[in-house]
């Protein structure tokens, strides 16, 4: 039984993409099983330190480790037994380096997931096979696996994989039917969202039945879900498309009176920079030729997206923390754009308050001037809304106070995000995604 639509094409990636540290993150409904499974990632592949074993093995005092305390740190998940904060744990194999986050199954902390997935290269949405009614001919889903995968859809997460988990506590003649019924509503749902589905794999985080090591069982085929991450590409900036740099920050050299030539710093979003090419600062319109590209310290001859570099214009020119530096009339700011909006705050999105947005290195005061509709994750239909909820998403229109040079998020994660902010309590309240 195949259950991994795309992994040929997986193993078709450039190799030096595949060898750069993945980040990923696990989500999925409470007591999925996301913390057991890290912690089986971690104990299999020996990132765990000699004392942190045998603090486990006196907890166990004779009985199986419990092995989804190695990811939580927090005394109230301890007490708890839930993860409430991110949880970044790391590990390598001979293949490859892993960073992973442990997010929250928690609806009140989905605001954690979305941090989470911010950056990440793949999600593992955990899936527990016995909170499913596998009865029923088409089985439904629960609305955190719904949420979470759409959630990770909606922040381009590049590569989504479902682990089908606890698939131990089937019976053996039963496990093969019960998969694939779970596989079939996966592909359902990702279709009709139009998700792209990685691969779905069955694993059992707590005997680690095929979570390093493939399963042995007469009704699946495919790889483990260690085989799945070894083999996923990382995100990369787009390096062809016309230069995009926001402004982080400006620095002075040398001592004196005269004019001392000023680099300004950040991290290339798109495109690339060398010197002697000809580029436009935003919002001031001013251009300039690029007499010098610095890198931790040091002249090179260029710099590429995804890279931090230092620019030395040919002439004095107006730069501050929070510009940006594109292209010649590659970019033309805006001050009303459309947006997906994941509201995460407590306090509803309201149609004309004022917010603080913030977009690569600027503040800017704005307003919801429309809410077009409300996702409904249950059905994916487009429901009319005059505001939205916390963990709610919507299309919504957003008025600036002062034009940004934006990109639809789809083409640029860094030009195409905003985070939004009360500016009475100074929550984080939002997410933007410029459409």
């Amino acid at each position: 039984m195949s259950a991994v639509p795309h992994f040929e094409t997986v193993h078709q990636q450039d190799v030096d993409t595949q060898h750069r540290a993945l980040r990923f993150l696990t989500a999925g409904s409470v007591d999925d099983g996301k913390s057991t499974l890290i912690g089986r990632l971690l104990f299999d592949s020996r990132a765990i330190l000699a004392d942190q074993l045998d603090t486990l093995e006196r907890r166990a005092a004779g009985q199986p480790i419990d092995l989804s305390l190695l990811t939580d740190g927090l005394e109230a998940e301890r007490e708890q037994g839930i993860t409430i904060d991110v949880a970044y744990r790391y590990f390598a194999t001979k293949a490859r380096k892993f960073i992973i986050a442990d997010a929250p199954g928690h609806e009140q902390y989905t605001r954690n997931m979305v941090t989470a997935a911010a950056g990440s290269d793949a999600a593992v949405v955990l899936v527990d096979i016995t909170k499913l009614d596998l009865t029923q001919a088409e089985v439904p889903l629960l609305p955190q696996t719904r949420r979470h995968s759409l959630l990770a859809h909606l922040l381009r997460v590049p590569s989504i994989v479902f682990a089908v988990n606890k698939i131990d506590a089937l019976a053996p003649e039963a496990a093969g039917e019960g998969f694939a019924k779970v596989s079939a509503a996966l592909r359902r749902f990702a279709e009709e969202a139009g998700i792209t589905v990685t691969a779905i794999v069955p694993v059992s985080a707590l005997n680690g039945d095929n979570v390093t090591q493939p399963l042995d069982a007469p009704w699946y085929h495919g790889p483990s879900l260690l085989q799945v991450l070894e083999s996923l590409p990382t995100a990369q900036e787009t390096v062809e498309g016309p230069l995009q740099q926001p402004v982080q920050y400006v620095s002075k050299e040398g001592e004196g009176t005269g004019y001392q030539p000023r680099t300004f710093w950040g991290r290339i979003a798109q495109g690339q920079v060398k010197a002697g090419g000809e580029v436009e600062v935003l919002p001031s319109g001013v251009k300039a030729i690029i007499a010098e590209v610095r890198r931790a310290g040091e002249t090179v001859a260029h710099a590429v997206a995804g890279e931090s570099a230092g620019l030395v214009f040919d002439r004095q020119v107006d730069v501050s923390r929070g510009d940006w530096i594109v292209a010649p009339g590659s970019a033309a700011p805006r001050q009303q754009f459309e947006a997906t909006l994941a509201w995460l705050d407590t306090e509803a999105a309201q149609i004309g308050r004022k917010y603080w947005v913030r977009h690569g290195n600027r503040w800017v005061q704005a307003r919801i001037s429309a809410i077009e509709h409300r996702l409904d994750i249950h059905t994916l239909a487009e429901t009319e809304a005059h505001e939205l909820a916390v963990n709610e998403i919507g299309h919504v229109v957003v008025e600036l106070q002062a034009p940004l040079p934006l990109a639809a998020y789809t083409e640029n994660r860094v030009a195409g995000a905003l985070i939004v902010v009360d500016p009475t309590s100074n929550r984080t309240s939002g997410a933007l995604l410029v459409r």
